[in-house]
C-alpha cells in the first residue's frame, strides 16, 4: 500500500490509520508524509506485548504527532469514527473490510470525515482467501466465511455507489506455504477464516500445506463532496451551492 501511494501527488496534513498495528504504519507513513499528524483506531484484542508495543508507540506519536488514538471497538459498536467531518486527508485502511458486515456504511463514514480532495486507500482480503479448505471434511463445521466477502468489482460499484471518484482497483494472490500445521490453523484462526475451538487431531494428515490469500488493493477520491449527492442514480444539489448570476446595466 506504501507502493502505491508513491505515485499519487496527494497534500496531507491530518490522516487515519483504521485499524492500526504497533510499530508497523507510524514510520512508513511519516516518512511519505513528513510532518503529518497522525490518527489512529486500534484493535483491542491484542496481546500483553503488542499492547505495550502499542502504549509506546501512542505516546510517541502523541508528541511528534499529535493525532488522536480511539479503539476500533467503538466504531464496531456505534457504527461512527471518532473523528470530525471532514477532517483528514488521507484514509488508510488496511485489512479491515473484509471483516465487517456492512462495508458500505464504513465507505460512508470515510466519505464524511475527508476533505474535499481527499483520499481512501485500502486493501482487504477477497472471496478466494482459504479456498484450500473447502471441501476438507475433517473441518466441516471448523470454517468461517468472511464477513464482506467481496470481490474487487463489488467493492468498485460500492465505492462508485458512496460518491468516491475515479476509483482504481487491483488484486493479485499471495500463497503461504507452511511446514506445520499449528502456525497453518493459528493463522486461519487469526484471519477469521476457522473457529477458535478448532483442534489439529484428526485434521493434520488433511491439511493442505499451502494457504491463499487474495488481496485486493483499492484506492478513490472524495471530490465534489460539497456540491452534489447521488442516490438512485439521481443528483441532489445543496440550494447553499447555487449561485444567482445577475446583469448589470452599464449604464
Amino acid at each position: 500500500m506504501i507502493q502505491k501511494l508513491e505515485i499519487v501527488k496527494l497534500d496531507v496534513n491530518d490522516l487515519l490509520v483504521i485499524p492500526d498495528f504497533p510499530g508497523k504504519h507510524a514510520a512508513l507513513l511519516s516518512k511519505r508524509f513528513p510532518g503529518v499528524k497522525m490518527n489512529s483506531a486500534s484493535e483491542s484484542t491484542m496481546s500483553a506485548w503488542a499492547v505495550r508495543c502499542f502504549q509506546l508507540s501512542r505516546k510517541l506519536r502523541a508528541v511528534v504527532h499529535g493525532g488522536r488514538e480511539f479503539s476500533l471497538d467503538s466504531y464496531r459498536q456505534t457504527g461512527r469514527i471518532e473523528l470530525p467531518n471532514d477532517s483528514v486527508d488521507l484514509v488508510f485502511s488496511d485489512l479491515l473490510l473484509q471483516d465487517l458486515p456492512d462495508p458500505k456504511h464504513f465507505l460512508q463514514e470515510c466519505w464524511r470525515i475527508l476533505r474535499e480532495g481527499g483520499l481512501l486507500t485500502f486493501a482487504y482480503l477477497g472471496p478466494d482467501t482459504g479456498k484450500e479448505f473447502i471441501g476438507v471434511p475433517e473441518l466441516e463445521g471448523s470454517l468461517k466465511k468472511l464477513a464482506s466477502p467481496w470481490d474487487m468489482h463489488d467493492m468498485g460499484d460500492a465505492v462508485l455507489s458512496e460518491g468516491f471518484s475515479e476509483p482504481v482497483m487491483d488484486m493479485e494472490y499471495l500463497y503461504l506455504e507452511y511446514e506445520s500445521d499449528a502456525l497453518l490453523i493459528s493463522d486461519s484462526i487469526a484471519l477469521q477464516l476457522m473457529n477458535e475451538d478448532t483442534r489439529i487431531k484428526g485434521v493434520a494428515q488433511h491439511l493442505p500445506s499451502k494457504m491463499t490469500l487474495e488481496v485486493v488493493y483499492g484506492h478513490a477520491w472524495a471530490i465534489g463532496k460539497h456540491l452534489t449527492r447521488a442516490k438512485d442514480q439521481l443528483a441532489y444539489i445543496d440550494p447553499g451551492q447555487i449561485q444567482r448570476k445577475t446583469r448589470h446595466d452599464s449604464n
